[in-house]
């Protein structure tokens, strides 16, 4: 994974700064935070310490416990200068929330803080998350600024609209979420990569890219099959877990197309997403991407059965003792896609079992399913699984030959942390042939 730097500036959304260090923690990725002296009337540098592991920064002028290295280096035998040591051991730089008067300061080449410093000596990839009041952001001299430092090379992550931190404002001036932040980071990192292996050009870690220039089909979430006009059967996949592999994906360098059944989490940027409502629609999207695609992880939870006979208005309960439903089966959406696989392409399918015989259930569909590897995670625990932010795997895979199975567990962890096992499974099958 890589080292992201942090840059936090005044303002309201430095609450979601703290969140996007948790994402990117969970996610494998070493961060160091460095802070305005304004931003602390909003955050303190203990909850940012706290969640990075690392000690936080606020002055050129303070010395660094850690001599300008990130958590797992090694840190050098003098005490270098932290606003070039910083950014030279990180593969990237993001400053979220950048402040209107850090967006000037910026763009001017100003060097007035720690935050600024490093930017100005970044070699890295340079991000910054405006986030202020939409007359703010609006006015000319702001949004000046900001094509000049796009013009740079830095990339901004837009602004969303909604409420803003005055009461009563609305408007443009949002930053962005923190998921959405993190996604445009490794969009990044994916981007500079170019497919190489090994260390990035900073001197850091870079981000894994076996993947690089792969066709990635991920499907996600969970299939509703109407009763019907207002009712359907469904099931309480979030698609958590389909989407972090997509972000992965898309990290390690992969074209990734996401095919998400009602999922209500913002698409990772970078990733091209279809969405789908039934098995029949996901069916469809996949019949439609599998044969171009190099890798499909289909992490969906896709209804075994539907309504035979789904009204088009809506029943009423009025006059009615009972009501009774025929189902039908749906298309086996993972058996018919394996039918048709082409060589080169590796298949890994989701199995979602109950209880104490969930691997046992896994280990039948590896051998009926036709795929390379089945990911099998027990849905009677209410701690990982559907709808929770923690999943605990068992991955199978069918030794050479066919008749041995491998087994891999995943202890429980955040399923970004699931996500890249699971990836460096895909690529272990890949390298193996």
């Amino acid at each position: 994974m890589a080292r992201i730097l942090l840059g936090v500036s005044g303002g309201i959304a430095a609450y979601k700064a703290l969140e996007l260090v948790r994402l990117a923690t969970g996610s494998g990725h070493e961060l160091r935070v460095v802070q305005t002296p304004s931003s602390r009337r909003f955050v303190g540098e203990a909850s940012f310490a706290a969640l990075s592991g690392a000690p936080v920064l606020v002055s050129e002028f303070e010395r660094d416990p850690m001599r300008g290295v990130f958590p797992g280096q090694e840190p050098p035998a003098h005490e270098p200068l932290s606003h070039l040591a910083l950014v030279a051991n990180a593969d990237l730089y993001v400053i979220a929330p950048a402040s209107a008067n850090t967006i000037a300061k910026l763009a001017n080449g100003l060097a007035d803080n720690l935050l600024c410093s490093c930017a100005l000596a970044a070699t890295c990839p340079v991000l910054i998350a405006p986030a202020m009041n939409n007359h703010m952001y609006e006015h000319e001299a702001t949004q000046a600024n900001l094509a000049t430092l796009r013009r740079r090379g830095v990339q901004i992550i837009e602004p969303g609209v909604g409420r803003l931190a005055s009461k009563g404002e609305e408007g443009v001036g949002r930053m962005a979420e923190p998921a959405a932040l993190l996604s445009a980071c490794e969009a990044a990192l994916a981007n500079r990569s170019g497919g190489a292996n090994g260390a990035s050009p900073a001197g850091g870690s870079g981000v894994a890219s076996g993947l690089s220039g792969l066709r990635v089909l991920v499907t996600a979430g969970g299939t509703r099959e109407p009763i019907d006009s207002v009712r359907f059967l469904g099931n309480s996949s979030s698609g958590r877990m389909g989407f972090a592999l997509a972000q992965a994906a898309r990290a390690r360098g992969a074209d990734v197309t996401l095919v998400a059944a009602n999922v209500s989490l913002p698409p990772p940027v970078g990733v091209s997403c279809l969405e789908v409502v039934t098995a029949a629609d996901l069916k469809r999207a996949c019949d439609e991407q599998f044969p171009s695609c190099d890798v499909l992880l289909m992490a969906a939870a896709v209804a075994d059965f539907r309504p035979a006979a789904p009204q088009d208005g809506k029943l009423k309960r009025s006059g009615r003792a009972r009501l009774q439903v025929e189902l039908e089966p749906t298309a086996d959406v993972l058996a018919e896609l394996t039918a048709q696989r082409h060589e080169g392409q590796t298949l890994i399918g989701f199995a979602a079992e109950h209880g104490v015989q969930a691997v046992e259930y896994g280990r039948g569909k590896l051998n009926g399913k036709g795929v390379d590897a089945i990911v099998v995670n027990d849905i009677s625990r209410d701690d990982i699984g559907f709808d929770a932010e923690d999943n605990e795997v068992t991955i199978l895979t069918a030794a050479p030959g066919g008749e041995e199975i491998d087994e891999r567990h995943v202890p429980r962890a955040a399923k970004a942390e699931v996500a890249e096992a699971i990836l460096d499974t895909v690529e272990y099958l890949r390298e193996a042939g």
